[in-house]
């Protein structure tokens, strides 16, 4: 058995970003892609498995979970108003039954309600990943994406991460993918100026405080859960689907600490990435 994998949330952007190499984002999101392929996955007793993904945007049911059980599914273009070249934009992986398989049954022993489904990945996992893992440093495991549940509860989400951590010492890897501040109101207004807006910084720097500074445990699953009721927090996620992810990271290394590996804030953006776990030697 290896050492537990790191954990992964990472902000992922409008599928924009994965033609704009020039961004900073996209390095940051290269960077992660390099230190997954070159650092982790190369230390994993046996070889690495496979990956396990959450976005933030799929979402199962109000108690119920969806997982892609689907091996060759192809990709969801669900984003509109882009140039048609965006529609026609690959990202080669494979699914896997078995990984599908053995998140039902961890989700099942701990009495979370799951569903094998055949759905393609999203652009909240593919435009990212596009970022992470260009033709240049390919992933080449297989992926297997779960839903949200259709739920604001981050108690609800915390649980899934913890429902399926047994992963990272079998050989897979978690990511988590969301945006740390999201408000696609404000954005709107945004464009073309250099503003941004004063809940970025206040709640980009909360979300750190206790993701960061929050502890371990039940510890900082408080302090997380208290950041919801910020003043700022609807500001800065007029809906939380896009923060959700993140509890998902913090149940699955709940023992663990965890860095902010980067952040930049944008008109009314944030793209803080973190990393639950070390990395190792």
């Amino acid at each position: 058995m290896s050492p537990p994998t790191p954990v992964y949330f990472i902000s992922h952007g409008g599928p924009n970003i994965m033609f704009d190499t020039a961004h900073p984002a996209y390095t940051a999101l290269g960077n992660i892609g390099l230190e997954i392929t070159q650092k982790v996955l190369p230390r994993i007793a046996g070889g690495a498995k496979g990956v396990v993904v959450f976005s933030a945007h799929w979402q199962g049911g109000r108690s119920k979970v969806l997982v892609n059980a689907g091996e060759e599914e192809g990709l969801l273009y669900d984003f509109y108003g882009f140039p048609d070249h965006y529609y026609k934009e690959k990202f080669p992986y494979k699914g896997s039954r078995e990984l599908a398989e053995k998140v039902l049954g961890l989700l099942g022993e701990k009495g979370i309600e799951a569903e094998g489904v055949k759905r393609g990945l999203d652009h909240g996992v593919w435009a990212g990943f596009k970022c992470m893992f260009p033709s240049k440093n390919p992933l080449t495991i297989p992926i297997v994406q779960v839903s949200l549940f259709d739920s604001e509860s981050p108690t609800a989400h915390y649980s899934l991460g913890q429902a399926i951590s047994a992963l990272r010492s079998q050989g897979y890897l978690i990511i988590c993918s969301g945006m740390a501040v999201h408000n696609l109101r404000d954005l709107r207004f945004l464009f073309g100026t250099n503003k941004v807006m004063e809940y970025v910084a206040t709640f980009d720097e909360a979300l750190r405080e206790a993701v960061v500074d929050g502890g371990i445990g039940e510890e900082r699953r408080k302090k997380m859960e208290e950041m919801l009721r910020r003043e700022d927090a609807r500001k800065a996620h007029p809906t939380f689907e896009h923060l959700l992810p993140v509890f998902v990271a913090a149940g699955a290394a709940e023992g663990e600490g965890a860095q902010r590996t980067w952040t930049l804030g944008e008109w009314s953006m944030s793209w803080a990435q973190f990393r639950f776990g070390e990395v190792g030697a």
